[in-house]
């Protein structure tokens, strides 16, 4: 028989099946109670159960993937590229790409060591913004600076040197393996040199880096050629203005010495005979003012005297510059990372080694007084051939040409 509740009267699902489960008069003989599933229940009378441990392993799983998905597009930000920086794996490893950086790649690329010079700009430093190279072997007068160098480093890269731009801001030094760090790539060397040069100091007088190779220079050694049998002046009281100072004289017709503070003339050598030397006026307690010119180039300072109201006018084709001396560029090494001297250049060995196994330094970084670009090469092929044999564990530097008897 059909059991129905009756068809005109309205009920809720949940009062239709409690008559099911009934045992009223309209309920049907032997009828099965219609099973209690959570779903046919008010939502507020669902039974909520806890979840399982893996239900939570599960959830967090979901969780972490879909997060890992929403980064994705980070990937290409600037963190993440330093944090996928590339590496690379060498023997020798260059910092600074200047004529002692180069020449050093040369050599150790010639003899088959796995180079990399890392530069930071080849365009600021001592050479490449020297107008003219009038005394290196070899060389036409009439070539630049960065000219040479630029023939430099194509001859180390048609060696094999792999060269980049990048700026190192820090190096590790401990252990067999060298680690150079850049923004873009870490470099593990077997080997390490240190080329990087020394900083000139910031231009200090009104007119100087306006005519800084047109007449303003920081080398007499360079550029007193240039000026033979015409009248220059010398500003610097220092050790390196005296000679600079001295060395002019075998050129200019008057050397124009001015010095704002007097040397000790009993302490400082050759200070005294500077100041008698026939062709060379001494300009004392004295400050440069001003540096002029014009298109061609220097053609005179202003200079004022202590005490003096007035400013004077001295014609000169050219005006060397020594006030403040060069600092070697090592802010990119920690603090006692190898053993530096006491005017700041790095220390070193017969053989350019420091006082760390492994590590060389070459260039003006050592601070040398001969700040020249034929001294920094060859302090370049000493550190290549000491790195050559220490490479390869010998005691004696193997020679790089062989006489054919």
């Amino acid at each position: 028989a059909k059991c129905s509740a009756s068809a005109g009267q309205k009920t809720h699902r949940s009062k239709h099946l409690q008559q099911h489960n009934s045992s009223s008069p309209n309920s049907c003989p032997g009828a099965r109670a219609a099973p209690r599933h959570a779903m046919a229940l008010p939502i507020q009378a669902r039974r909520r159960r806890p979840p399982s441990r893996l239900a939570l392993l599960f959830a967090v799983c979901s969780t972490t993937n879909a997060l890992t998905l929403s980064r994705r597009p980070l990937r290409q930000t600037r963190r993440t590229q330093l944090r996928m920086m590339d590496e690379v794996e060498c023997d020798v490893a260059i910092v600074g790409g200047g004529p002692a950086g180069c020449c050093c790649a040369l050599y150790t690329a010639r003899a088959d060591h796995r180079t990399v010079i890392l530069d930071k700009n080849p365009s600021v430093g001592a050479l490449a913004i020297t107008s003219h190279i009038a005394n290196y072997p070899g060389v036409d007068k009439t070539m630049g600076g960065d000219e040479l160098l630029d023939k430099m480093r194509e001859q180390a890269v048609s060696y094999g040197t792999d060269y980049r731009r990048a700026q190192v801001f820090m190096v590790d030094v401990e252990g067999d393996q060298k680690v150079v760090y850049t923004p873009d790539v870490t470099v593990k060397a077997k080997t390490l040199v240190l080329a990087t040069g020394a900083l000139g100091h910031e231009p200090s007088f009104a007119g100087e880096a306006e005519f800084l190779g047109r007449g303003v220079s920081y080398c007499a050694t360079c550029d007193a050629a240039f000026y033979r049998d015409a009248e220059v002046c010398v500003v610097g009281s220092g050790n390196e203005a005296i000679e600079e100072a001295e060395y002019l004289t075998k050129f200019a017709s008057t050397v124009h010495w001015v010095t704002q503070f007097d040397p000790r003339w009993d302490e400082v050598p050759h200070a005294v005979e500077l100041r008698d030397h026939p062709n060379v006026k001494h300009w004392s307690a004295t400050r440069l003012m001003e540096v002029v010119g014009d298109d061609a180039g220097v053609n005179g300072v202003v200079l004022k005297r202590k005490g003096g109201e007035e400013q004077e006018s001295l014609a000169v084709e050219g005006c060397f510059i020594y006030v403040a001396g060069s600092k070697p560029i090592t802010d990119f090494l920690s603090e006692n990372a190898v053993e530096l001297q006491d005017d700041g250049g790095v220390a070193v060995n017969d053989e350019m080694e420091t006082s760390v196994p492994g590590v060389f330094a070459i260039g003006d970084i050592r601070n040398t007084p001969f700040k020249q670009v034929v001294v920094a090469a060859a302090d370049g092929c000493i550190a290549a051939m000491s790195i050559d044999r220490f490479l390869k564990g010998r005691k004696k530097v193997r020679v790089d040409w062989v006489h054919d008897l």
